[in-house]
């Protein structure tokens, strides 16, 4: 795929530079509550076990300010601090030691905001202006103008108004339910400003509506060469999210996070059961840490000669199925015949050797 990203500022979060040429960054939040430290932090440890490179709390009160220290000391990957409406919040969450604050423009109004700029300037945090479309106050009180458009005018003016205090170290993210509004705002701000875009279809839903809608929406940004980092939204485990994010970033062949399964949908050709052998192949490889593969790795698991050989040549090691046996490719070679009762062993050795 032709890919040429928009060239973006680098901003520093805790160690993770997103924008110009690093890494798409992957993103999730945290979904107990932030009081509850232990478990917070047992959340956050799961995530960094599949790859998560930024969390993101909510901080609705003092209290769960309070607590932003604890966690931070307790994980390894840079803690963000999602404020609405009360900015005193986000200058406790500068003093915590966060490495980077959100705020909604729909919530905050900016004569509160100069004491938070100049702490965070002070100790170089990043500030994300996060524009979701379901607080934004213009969109209900102006129905003449598109939601892109106004979401991207009530951005634009927080960003002058950051800009006037000397403020640059800006994530921006344009987020709504409706995909193709979300598309169409973060087009406009692509061309308009240079700071980095976080990506994401907000309340996309539950996993299987949610996923699609995220990876439509997501996936199309990507393609255009838009977006700095990323966080799938959804009604579901947040290690879910992470790892809806890196098979979209996979699929464009942008980051590479698990080996490449190819494998045929099935008909009437199909005279062995690639259903079953495919999802034990897929369970055994996701039952591996991220860290433990050579990437890249592509396998093909194909059950007819229509598009079978061809697969499986193309890729490092491939099955093409015919009636009750088939034959195992590696990187373009026959290796031999082998009967379906072998197809899981002989898949499971290869399997082994692109271990690390």
């Amino acid at each position: 795929m032709a890919y040429s990203r928009n060239k973006t500022r680098v901003v520093n979060i805790g160690g993770v530079k997103i924008g110009g040429n690093n890494p798409i960054a992957v993103q999730s939040m945290a979904k107990t509550i932030t009081t509850d430290v232990a478990s917070t932090v047992a959340q956050i440890k799961r995530l960094e076990k599949i790859n998560c490179e930024i969390i993101r709390v909510g901080v609705p009160d003092m209290a769960a300010a309070l607590c932003l220290s604890k966690i931070k000391k307790q994980i390894r990957i840079p803690l963000v601090a999602d404020i609405h409406f009360q900015w005193q919040l986000a200058v406790e969450a500068i003093n915590q030691g966060v490495d980077k604050i959100r705020i909604n423009p729909g919530n905050i109004s900016k004569d509160k905001l100069t004491v938070v700029l100049d702490r965070a300037k002070a100790r170089k945090i990043a500030i994300r202006i996060g524009v979701n479309s379901g607080s934004l106050k213009s969109l209900h009180q102006n129905r003449r103008v598109d939601k892109a458009t106004l979401m991207v005018r009530a951005l634009a003016d927080y960003i002058q108004f950051f800009e006037n205090a000397g403020f640059k170290d800006i994530v921006l993210s344009l987020k709504a339910t409706d995909v193709p509004a979300t598309i169409k705002a973060y087009r406009l701000a692509s061309q308009k400003f240079d700071y980095p875009l976080h990506l994401g279809i907000t309340e996309a839903g539950v996993a299987e509506a949610g996923i699609i809608k995220s990876s439509v929406g997501i996936g199309t940004m990507l393609s255009e060469g838009i977006g700095d980092t990323v966080r799938v939204s959804l009604t579901s485990a947040p290690e879910e999210e992470v790892k809806v994010a890196y098979a979209i970033l996979q699929s464009l062949g942008l980051r590479m996070y698990y080996p490449e399964i190819i494998s045929c949908p099935t008909c009437s050709r199909a005279q062995i059961d690639i259903v079953t052998l495919a999802n034990r192949v897929y369970k055994r490889i996701m039952n591996q840490p991220q860290a433990s593969w050579k990437l890249p790795l592509k396998i093909a698991i194909m059950g007819c000669a229509v598009n079978g050989p061809g697969e499986a040549r193309e890729a490092d090691f491939g099955l093409a199925g015919g009636r009750s046996e088939g034959l195992l490719f590696r990187r373009g070679k026959i290796i031999k015949k082998i009967r379906e009762k072998e197809f899981y062993p002989v898949m499971e050795k290869e399997i082994k050797k692109w271990h690390r």
